[in-house]
């Protein structure tokens, strides 16, 4: 049930990182990259990338590898498609999550205005001081990726820490585009996704954000 619990927490990152996180210069401040990226960003309509999520736990033997395809159309469009091991279906549509799972006959929707909300305020309409009141932001020197840049964001609030306590995200400085992000969990768990093949303002094909029945 971990992995329904988190659908909304996980779904409303990747939204908020795919539509708002681009890179400057390492040496820059962050006042100045979040300006930058949110320059950039402006000329995002749609996105499409492949993914691969590796789940750690102290209930799962070893970690868990899982692939698929994101897609995104703004302002507030995403889809994770899930093809290995598991065929499921996570979708962002407005204020709605469904999550469908076929092979568990799950399929469950939930209200996420509020983090929708959040993202707008902080990641999309925002400032970077808006977003400094509500994380720790700390650009490191030593990125665990070379090559890319890193940033940690540790949240501020309760009510954000008792769900994710720390999120590290990687950008490809060269395409301004997201690579990979981590998500460190309350009791420890994580989720590490990597994207690749991210392709910017790409056609979408008229039912990509459809979830079969």
């Amino acid at each position: 049930m971990a992995a329904t619990r988190r659908a909304p927490v996980v779904g409303a990152v990747v939204a908020a990182l795919a539509l708002a996180v681009t890179a400057a210069a390492a040496q820059e401040s962050f006042d100045d990259l979040y300006r930058r990226g949110q320059q950039a960003n402006a000329g995002i309509k749609t996105m499409t990338a492949q993914f691969t999520e590796t789940t750690t736990s102290s209930l799962l033997a070893r970690p868990l590898v899982s692939r698929g395809t994101l897609a995104v159309q703004r302002p507030s469009r995403v889809i994770l498609r899930y093809a290995d091991p598991e065929p499921r279906v996570v979708l962002i549509d407005g204020n709605k999550l469904t999550l469908a799972w076929p092979s568990r006959q799950l399929r469950q929707e939930s209200d996420i205005r509020r983090a929708q909300e959040r993202i707008q305020r902080y990641f999309v309409n925002g400032s970077a001081a808006d977003l400094r009141g509500e994380f720790d932001i700390e650009q490191r020197q030593a990125s665990e990726r070379p090559g890319l840049l890193e940033l940690r964001l540790r949240p501020k609030r309760r009510q954000i820490r008792d769900t994710l306590t720390l999120l590290d995200v990687w950008v490809n400085p060269e395409t301004s585009l997201l690579s990979a992000m981590r998500m460190t969990f309350a009791n420890g768990d994580t989720k590490t996704m990597t994207f690749e093949q991210v392709v910017a303002n790409p056609p979408l094909a008229a039912d990509a954000f459809t979830v079969e029945r």
